[in-house]
């Protein structure tokens, strides 16, 4: 059971600010608090006291944000325009290597997890 928010299900008995801040992507715990707050949301309520006015309000605040789909096809733009130009960090997403500077002898693993050609699939 759940209450469906921007096309994600979110648990029916979770804090609202809590919900959002887990299921939607790019959407933190402080974004999610003032997204309530603009939309004048309580911020102890839970996901199965709102009202269908309220789940409006927040697709419409949402549907204004950088999020989910959005944010995935920025991010692989940058870092596809990153890899055009030729730049030092273009260059270790292209090899799928760690880009800020971590060492690779012993701990890479999650870089090249990360630094792969296409990050998110959209």
């Amino acid at each position: 059971m759940g209450v469906h928010v921007f096309g994600k299900s979110v648990k029916h008995n979770s804090l609202v600010r809590i919900g959002l801040a887990k299921v939607i992507f790019g959407l933190g715990y402080k974004q999610a608090e003032m997204l309530c707050a603009k939309v004048g949301i309580y911020p102890q309520m839970r996901m199965n006291q709102l009202k269908e006015p309220q789940i409006m309000d927040l697709n419409r605040e949402l549907s204004q944000m950088l999020v989910e789909g959005q944010l995935k096809q920025k991010v692989n733009n940058d870092i596809k325009l990153k890899r055009d130009i030729g730049s030092y960090a273009g260059t270790r997403h292209t090899l799928g290597l760690p880009v800020h500077g971590q060492n690779t002898r012993n701990n890479a693993h999650t870089a090249k997890k990360l630094n792969k050609l296409e990050r998110f699939r959209i």
